[in-house]
């Protein structure tokens, strides 16, 4: 019976689904993170009666034809590419992305790997790094006597200095942008990396060439809408129960075949 196989395809969608939403409302305090939507597709089809065949020796042809389903299958879960809203922070290495963009780290194995996480700090050698250690790109470093910082929106990073009027340039931060964003691999840790899919990276100076801007003092907070999630929940959940449903039926017109005397 084709409706066992074809529910239980039902119910794997529901629950990779359910797997994705968790995901999205586990999430809802991360920094700059987007939700996933889980897509699916139908199944090929089994073609009792093609469609336009010819069924008489007068040339009449079948309108529609008979094809059975066989199901649904997982495509893609994709990212949905939202600006968070920003939330004030005072921390003079908080940086918020407005707009496209993303801050380049290096991994300790030496690529290049990229975040809407602006929450950095400093390091023992002064270095600016990621929550986890990693350097950002272009690798600016602190003095130990800078009394504050300031970075402006175009990334420049200035130092100020005890009995020194003018402030002292260290660095400019840059955004990569990507052709494809949804196309970036996720790794965890915020961080994504390069694909194919998504094009090669395209730095360029905040401000420029499309990408957004930078604020400090600011974080990205998560996308997802609660509400949007628990209302995805929901309709999930009926789905996998009617398709456990469909197998309860099946199963007992299975019976019903079995007790035919």
């Amino acid at each position: 019976m084709r409706a066992l196989q074809i529910a239980a395809t039902g119910m794997s969608a529901q629950q990779m689904r359910v797997e994705v939403i968790s995901n999205n409302l586990a999430n809802m305090s991360t920094t700059g993170y987007n939700a996933r939507r889980a897509e699916f597709a139908d199944l090929h089809y089994q073609q009792m009666t093609r469609p336009g065949t010819i069924t008489a020796n007068d040339g009449t042809v079948v309108p529609a034809g008979v094809q059975l389903g066989l199901g649904v299958r997982p495509t893609s879960v994709t990212v949905t590419l939202a600006q968070g809203s920003l939330t004030s922070t005072g921390g003079d290495l908080d940086l918020a992305i407005e707009g496209l963009g993303y801050l380049e780290v290096t991994l300790p194995s030496g690529i290049s790997a990229y975040t809407r996480d602006g929450g950095l700090k400093r390091s023992a050698d002064g270095e600016i790094v990621t929550s986890d250690g990693y350097s950002v790109v272009p690798g600016i470093t602190i003095p130990a006597d800078a009394r504050t910082l300031a970075i402006n929106a175009a990334g420049e990073v200035y130092a100020y200095f005890d009995n020194v009027v003018q402030p002292t340039l260290l660095g400019q931060f840059t955004l990569a942008g990507f052709t494809n964003e949804k196309g970036l691999e996720a790794m965890g840790s915020n961080l994504f990396l390069e694909t194919g899919a998504s094009g090669p990276a395209q730095v360029s100076t905040p401000g420029e060439n499309g990408l957004g801007t930078l604020r400090q003092g600011y974080l990205e907070e998560s996308s997802v809408d609660p509400v949007r999630e628990i209302t995805e929940l929901i309709k999930a959940q009926r789905g996998y129960e009617l398709n456990a449903k469909v197998i309860t039926a099946a199963d007992q017109m299975l019976g019903a075949t079995t007790q035919v005397r």
